[in-house]
């Protein structure tokens, strides 16, 4: 096989080390040397470049574009299935290679990437989401209508359920259809006419068989967790992450150390709800309402987290907001108070170990998967790390 050196560069490995000179060789996908004076077969001069393990994002929605609830309305069914391969292709150019969707991508979506059939990162997929009646993803609306995006289709069961053998059933049937993972809400949320983002959602008993079930399965569970009390109940029912979590009080961060839950913060996720009515795109006023309450609540929860000294690993809920700006969100972790290096490692080792990939990604090490992303310019100017992206390879091929 090709021995492809990469040589000159700055590379910032992932494990939380700071930026050093080496030269790295890639051979059959494979991280197969790191260090000076190496040599290849090829050889590609990064002199002047920082290269960066392939990044995560740990919640998006590839078959979501926007929250123009007018438009889908006027969608075809099929249409966002072939939206989600340019939202996968402009996903992979930001220097994303590893995404957990958190509702909407089912197994074939995962398996045409795989296959090769339309390029974009490796998909880890919960499929749908799950929601009490009433809940956060319960796709009925006021008009009678439904949300399309939650409804039951082949391949993606129903989002609603209720009750403890409901909720068995349903994680079985989600475990059947190929999830790698579990997604429900323990909490009310901000696109969500009909609740209070402040309210809890499933009660303790329905929780503790979804974990129990997911466990059987050898898969995780990640709540969509925005008020205090549901991410404590998540926390307590031994969820493995908190997704967005706006509203942590102490007892929230004390049970989150206690227990080694993850923090998923998707800070952009708001912001990105404003930006669209700035657009011009008409949100219902209960919506609006809501992601300018949640901001700053959601900042400063951000930032005791990390004081506090809580798991993080990077996602955005791109899908909300455009695809292809995922590391728009980098600058805001840095903003509320992550050191740099810590940033990027949320974005490469520490989101591995939250996916349970960290044996094969998230680090430039030997034995480790080529996956790789080229930057102009400092590294540890995360802000502006997006706008700097120059190659993505990915399994040792480059994609962009």
């Amino acid at each position: 096989m090709t021995r492809t050196l990469l040589s000159g560069a700055t590379v910032v490995d992932g494990t939380g080390a700071a930026p050093a000179a080496a030269d790295i060789v890639i051979e059959d996908g494979l991280i197969v040397a790191v260090g000076s004076g190496l040599d290849g077969d090829e050889s590609i001069d990064l002199t002047g470049k920082a290269v960066l393990p392939g990044l995560f994002d740990c919640h998006v929605h590839v078959m979501f574009s926007g929250v123009d609830f007018l438009k889908e309305l006027f969608t075809p069914f099929s249409l966002p299935y072939y939206l989600a391969v340019q939202n996968l292709e402009l996903t992979l150019a930001a220097g994303i290679t590893t995404v957990r969707d958190a509702g909407g991508a089912d197994a074939g979506v995962r398996e045409a990437v795989e296959q090769g059939l339309i390029s974009g990162p490796r998909i880890r997929a919960s499929i749908t989401i799950l929601s009490q009646t009433g809940g956060h993803a319960d796709p009925w609306c006021p008009s009678g209508g439904s949300f399309a995006a939650y409804d039951a289709v082949p391949g993606r069961p129903s989002s609603v359920v209720d009750g403890v053998e409901g909720m068995r059933l349903r994680v079985r049937e989600l475990v059947r259809a190929g999830a790698d993972c579990i997604k429900l809400c323990t909490s009310g949320g901000v696109l969500s006419p009909t609740d209070s983002w402040r309210h809890p959602q499933f009660s303790p008993a329905e929780l503790d068989v979804a974990v129990a079930e997911a466990a059987a399965a050898g898969i995780h569970v990640l709540a969509h967790a925005q008020a205090a009390e549901g991410i404590k109940n998540a926390v307590r029912a031994g969820i493995r992450s908190i997704e967005h979590g706006v509203q942590l009080d102490d007892e929230a961060i004390e049970l989150m150390l206690q227990h080694g839950t993850w923090l998923v913060p998707t800070l952009v996720a708001p912001l990105s709800v404003l930006e669209a009515s700035d657009s011009g795109v008409k949100i219902p006023d209960a919506i609006l309402d809501k992601a300018r309450e949640v901001v700053e609540i959601h900042r400063d929860s951000f930032r005791r987290a990390v004081d506090a000294g809580v798991k993080v690993a990077m996602g955005t809920d791109s899908g909300v907001g455009p695809h292809g700006r995922n590391l728009r969100e980098l600058g805001l972790m840095a903003e509320g108070g992550m050191a740099p290096l810590d940033v990027i490692t949320a974005t490469t080792s520490s989101a591995a170990q939250l996916l349970g990939l960290d044996d094969q990604l998230g680090t430039l090490e030997v034995g480790k998967r080529a996956d790789l992303v080229v930057i102009s310019g400092d590294p540890l100017d995360v802000a502006t790390i997006g706008d700097r992206v120059e190659q993505v390879w990915k399994d040792g091929e480059r994609e962009a």
